[in-house]
């Protein structure tokens, strides 16, 4: 009989518990509808639980139409993966309660993001581009934000006076050190914060370490997950069989 071993990483982060625990006890006020900016979680089962509690994900194409209005005297949840300050001022114009369960270390990045744009910084951020957390970082650059995947995309960059290069939080730690070590290179006095968030890091060094002391990997999660799909790959890369 085969032996599985649970890693002790396993389960939601912070973050991500943090925005379903403030749901479902939105849930239970039963004070009008409620509804979440986009999918809460990366993950169909979450999801379906909390439709059955009359929790609905807003698509961008349906978030006027639905909140113009107030919202019919309803909540609205901002995701662990925050928004932009334009988006987030479009949602105050409609008169929707807000509930605000973006991740604090997304809202740390946010803060990082603001203060050196506004003092003239270009920021660059590792991180996918269509990526919900991503366009809301994009959002406090003030206009002079670069998202970048790889080297080949940091070598296309032009010339910048001043340069900060954050991460989206669920990044993978060997990529941003191989990119930062790039920044450096290419912008010399830029400044350079590692803000994968402590979850994430724990999650990867643990799958690196199962590695070496199982015969396959079986990662659990959303197939829309980046979080679950650089863990996969990470595994992969280790050598190890893995399913996704």
């Amino acid at each position: 009989m085969a032996r599985v071993k649970l890693a002790k990483n396993a389960g939601f982060c912070m973050g991500v518990r943090r925005a379903v625990d403030k749901a479902l006890d939105a849930s239970r006020k039963k004070d009008g509808p409620i509804y979440t900016y986009g999918p809460l979680i990366h993950n169909p089962q979450v999801l379906e639980i909390l439709e059955g509690k009359g929790i609905k994900p807003l698509q961008e194409g349906d978030f006027e139409e639905v909140l113009c209005s107030g919202g019919n005297g309803g909540t609205l949840i901002i995701r662990a993966h925050g928004v932009s300050p334009k988006e987030k001022r479009k949602i105050k114009d409609t008169g929707v309660r807000i509930l605000n369960a973006t991740c604090p270390h997304v809202g740390k990045v946010q803060g990082i993001i603001h203060r050196h744009a506004k003092d003239g910084y270009s920021i660059v951020i590792m991180g996918e581009k269509d990526h919900a957390e991503v366009i809301g970082l994009l959002g406090y650059a003030r206009g002079k934000g670069y998202v970048v995947n790889s080297l080949e995309e940091l070598e296309s960059l032009p010339p910048l006076d001043k340069v900060c290069l954050v991460a989206q939080t669920t990044q993978d730690q060997k990529r941003f050190q191989s990119l930062a070590a790039a920044v450096q290179k290419k912008y010399p006095g830029a400044k350079i914060f590692n803000t994968i968030c402590d979850s994430t890091h724990r999650r990867q060094d643990e799958v690196l370490a199962l590695a070496k002391r199982v015969e396959a990997i079986v990662v659990v999660g959303g197939k829309g997950s980046g979080n679950t799909r650089r863990l996969a790959r990470i595994s992969e890369e280790a050598g190890v069989p893995t399913f996704h």
